[in-house]
């Protein structure tokens, strides 16, 4: 095999395929990236089983071939090379020379025969959504995945597709995050949970131009995302969702509109008298015309009150500061709408049209 790329357009490929190559294994052949030109295109993959990615690499083919090249190595190697063609080589003990200007490396590589490829997907059920859409949708709602592995739903997100929308719900035991966007396909309905980590790294490499499409398919078992020039393969997480619509109520008793951005940055404020790690709720004080918002903690004490405009009952209520500002920061509206049932019961942040909905549980707190 014998390639020449320009250093750019090699490290590009490189960037985007790395994001698949597990940190840990006992299969060492997945800490490579494969190198494949046997046909007329020059294509990266990596595959940690789980998540793998493929993506097309502009360069030249002298020679064609294929090699399984230690991702690690071969990442740090091209990351530092001089900013001019690179030549990549093998010979028949499967050593990859890399040669740029009066640089040149040998590394030890495998065969690319032994290298596990992408599981192959029927392209029947299908979306397609801007890649700017997927990113943002992406971002609003991530935040409240769970990190516990042991409740494995949680560390995923819901695709759900029902007359060209797309709903996306994640949730971790404290809040649920929801947003709706439309979107073009076969108008399937379609109901997957898509591992977190794989939707953290496809962000990374998505685009933010709204011209710009992914085509999205599902299987039963798998999710394909395809564009510009690379796929992504993902596992998707067996079981079945929670039913997030028993958990969503129409209900309230005291309806807030508030300044987005004064409420934000007033909850900012207060959270530099609370340490990382310290529980300490804001408690929020709802009456006609303002809320106050108070927290106190062993630095001091702040309290603020901000005009609002409510209907219904006056209410107390506690929450972690975090789980709002996460919510309040993925939310473009200038206003928005906060519901409240009672001091124990989740408020919720809603938009009239549903495009978004955030729940937060509220928490116990002492009156000192």
């Amino acid at each position: 095999m014998k390639l020449l790329f320009n250093k750019s357009s090699l490290l590009q490929g490189v960037n985007i395929v790395l994001k698949a190559v597990p940190s840990r294994t006992t299969m060492p052949i997945l800490e490579c990236i494969l190198i494949d030109a046997t046909t007329h295109e020059i294509k990266f993959t990596t595959n940690d089983m789980e998540l793998g990615i493929e993506t097309k690499v502009k360069g030249e083919i002298i020679e064609k071939g294929k090699i399984a090249i230690d991702a690690k190595m071969f990442s740090d190697i091209v990351r530092k090379l001089p900013d001019n063609e690179v030549m990549i080589e093998t010979d028949s003990n499967f050593n990859a020379i890399i040669t740029c200007e009066k640089s040149k490396f040998n590394i030890a590589s495998k065969s690319g025969d032994d290298f596990s490829y992408l599981p192959y997907i029927e392209k029947e059920k299908y979306i397609t959504i801007s890649q700017f859409g997927l990113k943002e949708v992406i971002r609003q709602t991530i935040f409240s995945i769970s990190d516990n592995e042991s409740k494995k739903l949680m560390t995923g997100e819901l695709f759900e597709v029902n007359n060209n929308i797309l709903k996306v719900v994640s949730l971790d035991g404290h809040r649920i995050s929801i947003r709706k966007v439309e979107i073009e396909g076969n108008d399937n309905s379609i109901k997957v949970v898509v591992p977190g980590k794989t939707l953290i790294e496809i962000s990374k490499i998505l685009s933010s131009e709204v011209e710009d499409k992914v085509n999205i398919f599902f299987t039963n078992n798998h999710i394909l995302f395809e564009f510009d020039n690379t796929i992504v393969v993902s596992r998707l997480i067996e079981g079945e969702y929670f039913k997030i619509d028993q958990m969503i109520s129409s209900d309230y008793e005291t309806k807030v509109v508030i300044n987005k951005k004064e409420f934000l940055n007033c909850i900012d404020r207060a959270t530099l008298l609370v340490r990382e790690g310290d529980k300490k709720p804001i408690i929020i004080n709802i009456t006609d015309g303002s809320v106050e918002l108070k927290v106190t903690s062993p630095l001091g004490s702040m309290n603020e009150e901000i005009d609002i405009t409510k209907e219904g009952k006056d209410i107390l209520i506690g929450f972690n500061p975090k789980f709002l500002m996460d919510a309040l920061r993925v939310i473009d509206d200038e206003e928005i709408n906060i519901y409240l049932v009672n001091s124990k019961a989740p408020c919720f942040i809603r938009d009239n049209e549903e495009k978004y909905i955030y729940l937060i549980l509220p928490v116990n707190f002492s009156q000192a």
